[in-house]
């Protein structure tokens, strides 16, 4: 049996592996199912359609899984799915997709969720994300692995946020944030890359420098989006160890879900 505090109340009908905790006064409805390892701290709400992996922590005061904020939301059975080895912290609301968006609002792997962080309807978030206190998605919003959100960053409906990219504390994000981009500002605004990100995550020199190209052809050479795209995809030919990250640069650029255009 799970380690649930004799003061919770999990309903029968919800899935909690063997290994799980849950901690006092916390409430799981139903449609909730929890994988091993994970953690559940005290007072949280758990309800909805609402499938968690393994070894999360979720901190006390979290509510996961509710009603999305959606006016045009009739109680179709949509679904919140949190993947495997995040950190949720105190006070974060996620909730539940809507049919207009897909149904499902996603968190991957491996996220550092501070407090108050919330995810609204149809948010898809990738893996080793950070999201600082008080960053706030709106609907429909996209989030790339490695992400990081300083505090109080706010993220429009319909925004996609690159892989590698960050935002300074207190950026009001607007319009999409390209792969490796620095945004910062109100509304947010291209400063400079994530270099020193992506040294600590591994990447060569080569690959670096080809990043600083990336940025020179969008932001500094006076070139239309459609003239940078194209000298960025030459990068590969220059830099074949850097022909995945001109990928990630022009399937971002050139993607289907782009609604809002692209921080300048």
């Amino acid at each position: 049996m799970a380690q649930i505090h004799p003061t919770a109340l999990v309903d029968p009908a919800a899935e909690l592996d063997a290994t799980v905790t849950v901690g006092p006064f916390t409430i799981i409805g139903p449609h909730v199912k929890i994988g091993a390892g994970t953690t559940i701290g005290a007072h949280c709400l758990i309800e909805g359609h609402t499938t968690i992996g393994r070894d999360n922590r979720i901190f006390q005061f979290t509510s996961l899984g509710s009603v999305n904020q959606d006016k045009k939301y009739a109680g179709e059975p949509c679904e919140l799915i949190i993947g495997d080895r995040n950190t949720i912290r105190e006070y974060s609301t996620y909730h539940i997709g809507t049919v207009q968006g897909g149904g499902v609002t996603r968190l991957g792997n491996d996220n550092w969720m501070m407090a108050y962080t919330h995810l609204a309807h149809d948010c898809v978030v990738g893996d080793h994300t950070i999201f600082a206190n008080n960053t706030q998605l709106a609907g429909h919003v996209q989030v790339g692995d490695w992400v990081i959100f300083g505090g109080f960053s706010a993220v429009h409906q319909f925004v996609r946020v690159g892989a590698h990219a960050m935002t300074a504390m207190c950026s009001m994000v607007v319009a999409d944030v390209p792969p490796f981009v620095m945004a910062q500002g109100h509304p947010a605004q291209a400063r400079s890359m994530n270099f020193e990100g992506l040294r600590r995550r591994g990447f060569s020199p080569d690959r670096i420098t080809a990043v600083k190209r990336m940025h020179k052809a969008l932001y500094r050479d006076d070139l239309t989006l459609e003239q940078a795209g194209e000298r960025i995809a030459g990068l590969a030919k220059d830099t074949p160890d850097a022909e995945q990250d001109v990928r990630l640069m022009l399937d971002f650029l050139g993607g289907v879900n782009a609604h809002r255009g692209i921080v300048r």
